[in-house]
């Protein structure tokens, strides 16, 4: 028996929409998915270990202000496969958003100036009348005193012999050489370059892979069961986090694992060279 405004039993009430969780769980949860520690992360992203432990507990006073934190937000959640976009509109909403932009002062237009109309320059058009009658006048004794003159050019004109067309062949292309098919789970790798593939066959794991300039060639996250290849002349760096579940193809010969399981593994391979350079 209910007395007064009692409440409710527990289970008559609706269930309850599911929370979001915080940007930091989400990429705390994230990173543990990834199998990768603080200490991997804060490798491969260059964020501080301390850092990335005060943002996984949602706080980003240690940031240095909103700016380095949405950075950092970034940087983190790509490093775990996340999208950045959705959690950066969080962080901004639970922290006041971005700052209002500045207006624009207007810009006026220019005053149309209608020109007035001119008036028609008479003399102009005479001396324009007169050249072209002048013109007419002489064309017409000049064909006269030339009599029948062109009539000769053209007969003579018309008894030219054309010249006799040349049939031409046209030249065959050159036959392209077939490939011979390859079964090496890298085809075809020349020996003047250095080519490296990885295969996450036991799970996803973040890589990033530079050439011997220093460019990227490529850093994000493996999916299970996706592979890359990357090619340079000289030499590929690579960083692998969570090691273990990444094979390696290194010119064309297979190395096995890159290493054990949540393991961070920094190498790199040269032309010719199956080991680590």
């Amino acid at each position: 028996m209910s007395i007064g405004n009692s409440p409710p039993d527990a289970s008559s009430t609706p269930d309850a929409p599911p929370s979001v969780p915080s940007v930091g769980r989400a990429l705390a949860q994230g990173r543990l998915d990834a199998g990768l520690t603080v200490e991997a992360i804060s490798a491969v992203t260059r964020v501080r270990a301390p850092i990335v432990h005060a943002i996984e507990g949602d706080d980003f006073s240690r940031c240095g202000g909103d700016v380095y934190a949405r950075g950092h937000i970034r940087s983190l959640a790509k490093a775990v496969g996340l999208d950045p976009a959705p959690l950066i509109e969080q962080y901004d909403a639970e922290h006041g958003g971005r700052p209002a932009p500045t207006p624009v002062a207007p810009v006026y237009d220019k005053q149309k100036i209608s020109a007035e109309p001119r008036r028609p320059n008479w003399t102009a058009a005479m001396i324009a009348a007169i050249v072209v009658v002048v013109g007419f006048v002489g064309f017409t004794m000049f064909d006269g005193a030339r009599g029948g003159g062109g009539q000769t050019v053209g007969a003579q004109a018309s008894q030219s012999t054309a010249p006799t067309p040349v049939a031409s062949h046209p030249a065959k292309p050159p036959t392209a050489p077939s490939a011979a098919p390859s079964n090496s789970p890298i085809a075809a790798a020349p020996g003047n370059k250095v080519v490296v593939k990885l295969t996450a066959d036991k799970g996803k794991s973040w890589v990033a892979a530079t050439n011997d300039d220093g460019k990227s060639l490529f850093e994000g996250m493996l999916g299970s069961g996706q592979s890359k290849t990357f090619t340079d002349d000289k030499r590929v760096y690579l960083v692998i986090g969570n090691a273990g579940a990444v094979d390696m193809f290194v010119n064309g010969k297979d190395l096995g694992p890159a290493g054990s399981d949540g393991q961070l593994v920094r190498t790199d391979f040269t032309p010719g060279n199956p080991q680590a350079g």
